[in-house]
């Protein structure tokens, strides 16, 4: 039987959000119903709204959700009602990338994640007069008091686990950390960059410290966002308007500069400054998610003789029934304190974490459905 929701809507592209009753379709054999606890807002979900990525309307945003399970689709073994839960992203789980442990890269990961619908064309939500409403997005469309949730996207965790502390781990929070510690595999004793010091960039930050690395530099335009990037692991600072950003990072580690760095904004000119501010077979991965048809220029002769790469890094490369455990452990010994980004806001106030997340205001906005 169709279950109804609350949910925060788009009916256009570049329009405001409005909260209204939604119904959710019957439940497929792949598919788990969630109760929604709490939902971390990502850029990727703004982005989206305001048409700089590519989205259909009327929708349903959020992937970034956590909640408890109430029912399960009839092929799932492993979870079962009551089960605390967060959500990431979808995947088959078949293709070479998936059965290779790089999910994020499966072959159905732009229509898993982005088609808004399932795989047969099918919707998972409508509204309340039976008109088609797109969901599914990211496989959970969680911007919702319920959500219907593809089960790749679902990660059990302990009964005791704060939903809303852990909720943006589904995207944000472990694309930063995983472009460190997968992606880059950063070394103990190295050096790191990291450009863009918003959530993503802080748990770079962090990751890089957790790894052991001996000089983390954050780059960023907000002297606010550099002083707590200090207090969360970086070594040095420097402010994004400077015109010798190159320059000082190569004087803090000589003579060409860092052994590994990591883009957080997606904008060619801080990619182009993050390449030339690798070292000898310095290692780049970009992680920002750039409107597409954007390109970069690389000095290819550089590129050759200094052994430079650059690399694209989707979801921090992990797998997220493993990985965001991890991170909830490192939580827990106080290794990677991701408590020190979050604001949370009632549901009512969504248009305030959404301005909020926009303005640069907040780092990561939680908005709270319980």
């Amino acid at each position: 039987m169709a279950a109804t929701a609350t949910a925060l809507v788009m009916r256009e592209v570049n329009s405001p959000l409005s909260l209204e009753d939604i119904h959710l379709n019957d439940l497929r054999s792949d598919e788990v119903l969630v109760e929604i606890h709490a939902t971390g807002i990502c850029h990727t979900d703004l982005s989206c709204m305001n048409g700089n990525l590519p989205a259909s309307a009327p929708c349903v945003f959020g992937h970034e959700g956590a909640g408890v399970v109430v029912k399960i689709g009839s092929s799932i073994t492993h979870l079962h009602a009551d089960d605390k839960v967060l959500l990431s992203y979808a995947f088959c789980g078949d293709c070479e990338q998936c059965t290779s442990k790089h999910p994020a890269y499966c072959k159905q990961w732009v229509p898993s994640n982005f088609g808004q619908q399932r795989s047969d064309g099918s919707f998972t939500l409508s509204f309340p007069n039976g008109d088609p409403l797109r969901g599914n997005f990211f496989g959970q469309s969680s911007f919702a008091s319920l959500a219907i949730v593809h089960a790749s996207c679902v990660v059990k965790v302990d009964p005791e686990c704060p939903l809303d502390r852990f909720a943006p781990l589904g995207c944000g929070f472990q694309t930063g950390a995983g472009a460190v510690m997968n992606t880059l595999d950063v070394q103990p004793g190295t050096s790191l960059a990291v450009f863009g010091a918003g959530s993503v960039g802080m748990s770079a930050i962090m990751a890089g410290k957790i790894r052991g690395a001996r000089t983390i530099i954050a780059v960023d335009l907000n002297q606010d966002r550099l002083d707590l990037a200090k207090k969360l692991g970086a070594t040095h600072t420097i402010s994004g308007t400077d015109e010798d950003i190159v320059k000082q990072i190569q004087a803090i580690c000589p003579p060409l500069g860092v052994h590994y760095a990591v883009d957080c904004t997606g904008v060619p000119a801080v990619v182009e400054n993050a390449i030339q501010a690798l070292g000898t077979r310095g290692k780049l991965a970009t992680v920002g998610a750039s409107t597409p048809g954007k390109t970069v220029k690389v000095d290819l002769f550089s590129q050759l003789v200094f052994g430079r790469q650059y690399v694209g890094c989707c979801e921090g490369d992990g797998q997220p029934e493993k990985f965001l455990p991890y991170l909830i452990e490192q939580n827990t010994t106080g290794n990677y304190p991701i408590e020190e980004l979050i604001k949370y806001y009632p549901i009512e106030k969504y248009d305030e974490a959404i301005s909020d997340m926009t303005t640069g205001k907040t780092l990561k906005a939680v908005l709270l459905w319980k």
